[in-house]
Order: structure tokens, then sequence, then C-alpha cells
């Protein structure tokens, strides 16, 4: 009987049990002590949210294992950010995931906090079969356009891996490269290899525009990372463009041709 227990003895109990079936639990949930009905409350709400992140991680995996069962071994996700912000550069990252590799919670790293995505980011670094980075910083991107920048920061990426990958999923872009490949809208929330590179790319970004506030504090870049925030445009008026910032979006234009 779960009364000769404590509440204490049974919350710790509870944390060794699995299986919404299992004969402890249901007969914690007969106990009408409150300690014990707020414990049992608790563990179904882990357990519910514990299945929905399983059920998730099974929607993400579909891509890489329908191109496992091709044949391939090596799928890379392929993801960038930057491409909105007036200054700073456009990154992306390439990321070869383990066939049996399990991290619940992963997603667009838009919809991971900070905190999250600094430590999603160092497990993917240190379990991941590769990682690749490419960096297309602003000069460039004045130069080739957004896109194209783009383009060549995901080729860098793909470039950089250690290991070869022999099949690309690719967050909403076709790449001129010789790999095969599949370009999947909305890929880095519903493929975990483009999510994760999605992680990677992010937080490498969001480390450098770090960086750049140390240089230039007056723009808000560890903040705004570099989109158009009211800070950082009223910071652009008055200050003019940093070396950083890309001479070729409106913005940036529009207040260099206001001071010449």
């Amino acid at each position: 009987m779960t009364k000769q227990k404590s509440i204490k003895e049974i919350t710790e109990v509870l944390q060794t049990i699995d299986n919404p079936n299992d004969p402890f639990l249901l007969l914690c949930s007969q106990d009408n002590r409150k300690g014990v009905i707020n414990a049992v409350n608790k563990w179904k709400r882990a357990y519910a949210q514990q299945e929905k992140l399983e059920s998730k991680w099974d929607l993400m995996t579909e891509f890489e294992r329908n191109v496992y069962n091709k044949g391939y071994q090596f799928v890379a996700g392929v993801d960038e950010v930057g491409r909105g912000p007036l200054a700073g550069p456009v990154v992306a990252a390439a990321v070869i995931l383990p066939k049996d590799y399990k991290l619940l919670g992963l997603d667009d790293s838009k919809k991971i906090n900070e905190t999250k995505r600094n430590l999603f980011f160092d497990q993917i670094m240190q379990n991941a079969i590769a990682v690749g980075i490419g960096i297309m910083e602003h000069d460039v991107i004045d130069k080739i356009n957004i896109y194209e920048a783009t383009k060549k920061a995901m080729e860098a990426a793909i470039e950089s891996l250690e290991v070869r990958a022999d099949y690309l999923l690719i967050d909403a872009m076709k790449l001129p490269v010789s790999l095969p490949q599949e370009s999947i809208i909305k890929g880095d929330a519903r493929s975990v290899s483009i999510s994760a590179a999605s992680i990677i790319a992010k937080v490498t970004r969001d480390r450098l525009m770090n960086e750049y506030d140390v240089l230039y504090p007056q723009f808000g870049f560890k903040n705004n990372m570099g989109y158009g925030t009211k800070e950082h445009l009223e910071a652009l008026r008055q200050c003019g463009p940093t070396p950083l910032h890309r001479r070729s979006f409106a913005p940036v234009k529009e207040v260099i041709h206001s001071k010449n």
C-alpha cells in the first residue's frame, strides 16, 4: 500500500517509472493524500510531454529514414541564418548526425530559447559525425546579392565537412552541387538534420554579432543581431554605417545617400 510510504518516498519512486500502466503508479492514483495526487499529476504531465517530444522526433526523422532506405549513409542537413539583417555575415551550416542519434526537443532554432540553443549547439558539436560552417561576409553579399551569397555559404559549409556527405537535405534551397539533394520548405522544423544545422548556424552567427557589439556598442548588435530594429535604425541614422553594414540593403543605402 502506498500509504505506508511518505510522499517524499513516493515521489522518488515515481521518478523511476516510465510506464503509465505501472502497478505502483496505479496504486498512487488511488491515494487521496494531496501530496501524492500532485506527484501523480506531475508524473502524468512529464510523461505526456515526453510522448509529445518522442512523436515529434519520429516525424522529424522521416526524411532521413527515407534517404537511408535508399542506401545513402551520410545525410547532411543544410541551413543558413542571417539573410535579413542589415549588418554582419550570412552563416550556413551542414550537419551529419549519426543514424541512431536522438536529441529530443530539437527544432527550428528560432523556436528555441538562447540557453537551450547553446546547450544543443554543444551536444551537436560533440556527437555529430561531421559539422561544416560557411560564412559569407557583408562585402560578398553586396557584390553578388544575398541570395547568391547564401548559396555560397551553404556550399562552403558542405565543402568543409570532414566526412563527405552523400546526400543533402536543404532548407528551402537548391544548390548547384553534384550531390543528390532534396529541398524542404520549412525544413528546419521538419528535419532533424536541417534543424541541427539551423542551431549551429544561429549560435555561430549570434556569437559573431556579440563580438561585433563590443566594437560598435551603439548599434545594439548583441540584441538585434544586425536586424533593422528601431534602435539599430536610429543608430544608423545618427552614426552612419559601420564597415559591417550591407551597403546594398535599402535602409543602409538610404542613409549613405542622405549623408552625401
